[in-house]
């Protein structure tokens, strides 16, 4: 029996749909909702006066377009490591369901248009630092994450720029608020990815990264390390009111999530275990948006 032309309609239809989600996920959505979240909230907090929404739109859409670029072109470089890590290895391009020459035209063209809209729209700083991000997360965090646990460290800088983004598109300069908020994030990332390093170590192993628990499996530098970020985020997440960013009943809230995230390192450092990362990890997660959350409301 033949397949009638409605069926395969919908079989086109379909297979195209999936195409379009392997796009999307070259440009890590979950990570990208991060990128958007920090970029309006740094646009947010840099606004001297009435928001003007259509740079504010810019300045997002923009930011997410180079990082969605870069995250692109970072798994056509690493797709044969991710191949070897069962946590990577059905991505769009070890699994052979795109091309690596078409993830390298959609990751350039991506993250050229997000440039370009941020030059034209946010300014030229904002393009600048964006056109920064996209450097250090391709050319050093990227071939230094296969050679060096030093890459973490060197990843949290584009890491923490996007809301840096958005205040210099809001501001049109990099002033101590918009540093405070780089500052924070980049802070935030070493716990959080202390966490993660942790609970995929087998799979950084395979993949033959050398992440601190891979080369030290006792993870005693691991626990180190996150717990001497999160201590240093402590006063560091109270820089915004020392600023004007933010008053008195964010610094309130500030402190004591600030507390709560350090406790969770400490806690990891001492058992080391995957219960532990775990909580870590999760505790990093809320922190963050409930940090941004607390600035805005408190600038409202």
């Amino acid at each position: 029996m033949k397949d009638t032309p409605a069926l395969d309609l919908r079989r086109e239809d379909a297979a195209a749909w999936r195409t379009l989600a392997d796009y999307v996920a070259l440009t890590k959505p979950r990570l990208n909702v991060l990128v958007v979240a920090t970029s309006a909230a740094g646009y947010y907090l840099g606004a001297a006066g009435p928001i003007n929404f259509p740079v504010m739109a810019a300045a997002v859409i923009g930011t997410a377009c180079v990082a969605g670029g870069a995250a692109a072109l970072n798994q056509l470089y690493e797709r044969d490591t991710d191949a070897l890590m069962r946590r990577t290895r059905m991505r769009p391009l070890p699994d052979g369901r795109i091309a690596p020459s078409d993830a390298r035209v959609f990751g350039l063209l991506l993250s050229a248009a997000g440039l370009a809209l941020l030059a034209s729209m946010a300014g030229w700083l904002a393009a600048l630092l964006a056109l920064g991000t996209l450097t250090i997360y391709l050319l050093l965090y990227t071939p230094l994450k296969r050679r060096s646990p030093i890459a973490t460290l060197v990843g949290a800088v584009p890491g923490a720029l996007p809301p840096l983004i958005g205040w210099a598109a809001s501001r049109g300069e990099v002033s101590t608020g918009g540093l405070a908020l780089f500052l924070i994030v980049f802070l935030w990332q070493i716990p959080h990815f202390m966490a993660i390093a942790w609970l995929y170590r087998d799979d950084y192993r395979l993949g033959g990264f050398p992440m601190l628990p891979v080369i030290e499996a006792d993870g005693r530098r691991t626990g180190r390390q996150a717990v001497a970020y999160a201590a240093a985020l402590l006063p560091a997440s109270l820089l915004p009111v020392y600023a004007a960013v933010s008053g008195p009943v964010y610094a309130g809230v500030a402190g004591i999530l600030s507390a709560v995230l350090l406790a969770l390192a400490i806690r990891f450092a001492v058992s080391r275990t995957d219960t532990s990362a775990r909580r870590l990890f999760y505790g990093s997660l809320v922190y963050l948006p409930l940090i941004w959350i607390a600035m805005i409301a408190d600038k409202l």
